[in-house]
């Protein structure tokens, strides 16, 4: 079954604006409950719930960067990649497989989750999740975070099953 380009772009709209809702209410259900409280341990220490803000990109790099300069690199250029690869994704939606379609959704989403941040919150992107075994940690993060990740392992995944013979390019049933 051939789906229109309407109804895809319409899905990958959909999909993206779900991603996109559901880290800004996580991120807010942390400023809520988070925020002012004692960090909240799971799975003696596994994972963790605990509020902090990040003004700077992953693992907080660029953190001390000036205002404005922090401004220009970390929210609006990656507000011009972000509407660049909605073009693209708009323009090639119907030579992509389902499964690289929805990574890049989910790296479109979770680049607006944080931008948002950026912009509303004055450079301040709420992150609130840590993992790890003992020492061996993560740096705090946030669902758009988690996002970006998938998206990006599963574009990786897509790129070595294409090179592998695995995915053929418009063929729906290997994709999925």
């Amino acid at each position: 079954m051939i789906m229109k380009t309407w109804v895809k772009i319409l899905l990958f709209c959909v999909v993206c604006t779900a991603f996109i809702g559901c880290d800004r209410v996580t991120k807010q259900l942390a400023k809520e409950h988070l925020m002012y409280a004692a960090p909240k341990s799971y799975f003696h220490d596994t994972f963790i719930l605990e509020y902090a803000e990040n003004t700077g990109a992953a693992l907080s790099f660029g953190d001390n960067l000036p205002q404005s300069t922090s401004f220009w690199l970390l929210a609006i250029l990656p507000l011009l990649v972000m509407v660049a690869l909605f073009i693209y994704v708009v323009k090639e939606i119907n030579n992509f497989t389902w499964f690289k379609t929805f990574g890049l959704t989910l790296i479109l989403a979770g680049g607006l989750g944080n931008i948002i941040d950026r912009i509303i919150y004055d450079r301040h992107v709420t992150d609130f999740m840590n993992m790890g075994f003992g020492a061996l940690r993560t740096g705090i993060f946030n669902v758009a975070d988690v996002c970006i990740t998938t998206g990006v392992i599963t574009l990786f995944i897509v790129y070595n099953s294409r090179n592998r013979g695995l995915i053929k390019p418009n063929n729906v049933e290997d994709a999925l």
